[in-house]
């Protein structure tokens, strides 16, 4: 059984050595334990620094190409190295390396494929009382766009086992938490979480330049992925208001048309046929999206198929 812990970077030459340092060197259910730092574009000594203490592999992406570009980029190196299980851990040292038995045990006893940190956020001191409830409250959202039950949505210390890792796909630039839970819960795999430990802030977050701004990304990020994995009733459920609004309408003017005052309410009978003109678009809208979905859940079975051929070739050789 092979662990291989990943470590997207951005220019964390000061932290690094102490996020190694922390990581297990034997963990019972484990043969090997490999680590894999991804380069996303570090412009200081932090390749440098991985080499010097014995990382394992280094993935070069040559620019800086966001967060969720880098874990999805080394969640499928990690599969071609061979890896069983796929733990994601933060260069900045946010987590503490010493839980990553925890985090991986309920992949080893076969009863998890996805295992999420869940955080102490009620105990976390340099997160602000505004920020624990956003989290709670975006935490909250996603359980219900993606029926899960993952308390801590944003913490990005995770594991994977395999399979999992050969099945997702990353379609925003931004961050992968949010979407990753969501297609998750869509695709049937079973997804869910351990108490970790945190430690103390190195530096601000690179991820939220503004809590405004990070909202509307995040519910950007949220809406898409469900539009995705839920076509057709998200249409449907955007056709409810103009549909109803258009109905009522059409039975107001029909009451004045009946009671001989029709020719004043023409107006209504103008918006009525819009609003429902607009509905049976948004209906055509969701099949056709639907289709689509058909057609973008045989190409995931394709990629799937693909990357564990690779995976499989390269045991055998």
């Amino acid at each position: 059984m092979k662990l291989i812990i990943q470590i997207p970077c951005y220019n964390e030459e000061a932290t690094l050595p102490q996020v190694l340092a922390d990581l297990p060197r034997q963990i019972d259910g484990i043969d090997t334990i490999e680590t894999l730092l991804i380069d996303d574009g570090s412009t200081d000594r932090t390749v440098e620094t991985a080499r010097r203490l014995g990382v394992h592999h280094i993935l070069p992406l040559g620019t800086n190409r966001g967060l969720a570009f880098a874990f999805l980029k080394g969640l499928h190196y990690a599969v071609r190295l061979g890896a069983d299980i796929i733990v994601n851990t933060d260069g900045d040292n946010q987590y503490d390396g010493r839980c990553i038995p925890d985090l991986i045990r309920p992949i080893l006893e076969g009863r998890l494929d996805i295992v999420i940190g869940a955080r102490p956020i009620k105990t976390i001191e340099h997160f602000s009382w505004s920020k624990k409830k956003l989290q709670q409250l975006g935490s909250r959202i996603v359980r219900q766009f993606s029926g899960t039950d993952i308390p801590d949505t944003t913490s990005g210390f995770r594991a994977y086992s395999a399979e999992a890792a050969m099945k997702l796909h990353v379609f925003n630039r931004y961050t992968y938490t949010l979407e990753t839970i969501i297609q998750a819960g869509h695709m049937d795999l079973r997804i869910g979480s351990v108490p970790i430990r945190v430690n103390p802030q190195t530096r601000p977050s690179r991820l939220i330049s503004s809590t405004p701004a990070y909202i509307a990304r995040s519910a950007s990020i949220i809406l898409r992925s469900y539009i995705t994995y839920k076509p057709l009733r998200t249409f449907f459920y955007a056709s409810i208001v103009p549909g109803t609004l258009g109905l009522a309408l059409c039975i107001r003017y029909l009451y004045f048309f009946f009671t001989g005052s029709g020719r004043g309410h023409l107006q209504s009978l103008l918006l009525a046929a819009i609003l429902l003109i607009l509905t049976f678009l948004l209906w055509v809208l969701g099949i056709l999206a639907d289709l689509i979905s058909v057609n973008r859940k045989l190409i995931q079975e394709q990629l799937y198929l693909s990357r564990n051929q690779e995976r499989t070739g390269r045991r055998m050789d």
